[in-house]
C-alpha cells in the first residue's frame, strides 16, 4: 500500500502546526459534495475561535474528488489531503485521518452531507464534559430524511442493543467527536477494519472502558450529489456478522483487564 500527502502547506500554516479541533473525513466518490461540504465545514469552524484543521482522505476516487480538493483547497493551510494508493476502506481511512491528525479533539463525520457541519460547535461545546460525544438519529430532535432508512437503522440498532448490550442509541451514527487522549487508549487494529461496521466495534470498546458518552439529537439530510455507496444487503449481512462475531468469538475487541489498566499509547503502537 501507498499513502501520498498531496498537500505540502498544512506543515507549516500555523493554523494546521497547533491545531486543537480536527475534523476528519473520509472520501470516495464525492466530487459533486466536497467542496460545498468543506467550505460550509471550514465556515462553522472560522467561528469556534480555535486553531482547526480539516483532513480528508481520499481513497485514489476514480471521480477526480481529490483533484477538486486540491486543486480549492491546495494553498489553504487549514485543510490536509491524503490519498491512499492501492487501498480502500471506510474504517481504515478513518483511522489515517486520526493518525494523521494534530487536535487535541477530534470529529469524524461523513463526506456526503448526511452529517451536517452545523452540529460541530454543539460537539465541541459538549466534549468538555465528556470523553465521547455521539450525534443521534434516534433521539428527540433527531431524524433522517429516509423515514424507510430510519427505521431500518432503529430496528438494527436495537438489534445490536439487545445482542451486545451497548446501551447508546445510534449504534451506525459514524458522526462523533472524541478526545484525541481517548483514542491514544484504543485498540485501533481491532476496531478500524471494515466499512461501518467499525463504528459498533469502537462502541463496544467505549462500553468497555466506562468512558463518559454524551449523545445529542442530529438529523441526517438527503445528499445533494452522487450516490451513496452502501449496498444495504451486503452490508447487512456484513454488520450482522461483525455483531455475531463481537457476541460470541474470543477473537474481538473486547479489552480483559490488564489492556484497560495500560498506560496510554499512541494509536496504532
Amino acid at each position: 500500500m501507498q499513502d501520498t500527502r498531496e498537500t505540502a502547506k498544512s506543515a507549516s500554516g500555523a493554523d494546521a502546526r497547533s491545531a486543537r479541533v480536527s475534523v476528519v473525513m473520509p472520501t470516495y466518490n464525492e466530487s459533486g459534495n466536497i467542496i460545498e461540504l468543506l467550505q460550509r465545514i471550514l465556515n462553522v469552524l472560522e467561528g469556534i475561535g480555535s486553531p482547526f484543521e480539516v483532513t480528508v482522505v481520499d481513497d485514489s476516487s476514480p471521480d477526480g474528488t481529490a483533484e477538486l480538493v486540491k486543486a480549492r483547497f491546495g494553498d489553504d493551510p487549514r485543510v490536509q489531503l491524503h490519498v491512499r494508493v492501492g487501498e480502500r476502506g471506510l474504517a481504515k481511512a478513518i483511522r489515517r485521518g486520526i493518525e494523521l491528525s494534530r487536535g487535541s479533539i477530534i470529529i469524524v463525520m461523513d463526506s456526503d452531507f448526511n452529517h451536517d457541519p452545523k452540529y460541530i460547535p454543539q460537539f465541541l461545546n459538549l466534549i468538555q464534559y465528556y470523553e465521547v460525544v455521539v450525534g443521534s438519529r434516534f433521539l428527540y430532535g433527531g431524524g433522517m430524511y429516509s423515514r424507510w432508512r430510519y427505521y431500518a437503522s432503529l430496528s438494527y440498532s436495537t438489534f445490536i442493543r439487545i445482542v451486545l448490550g451497548i446501551p447508546i442509541r445510534d449504534k451506525l451514527s459514524g458522526f462523533f467527536a472524541v478526545r484525541k487522549e481517548t483514542l491514544q487508549r484504543l485498540p485501533f487494529d481491532r476496531i478500524f477494519y471494515g466499512y461501518g461496521d467499525y463504528f459498533i466495534r469502537l462502541l463496544m470498546v467505549i462500553v468497555d472502558l466506562k468512558l463518559s458518552v454524551l449523545e445529542i439529537p442530529v438529523y441526517y439530510d438527503n445528499r445533494p450529489a452522487g450516490e451513496s455507496k452502501t449496498q444495504f444487503f451486503k452490508e447487512f449481512l456484513r454488520y450482522t456478522a461483525s455483531v455475531l462475531r463481537l457476541r460470541f468469538s474470543n477473537k474481538t475487541c473486547r479489552m480483559n483487564s490488564e489492556e484497560k489498566e495500560r498506560p496510554i499509547s499512541q494509536p496504532g503502537t
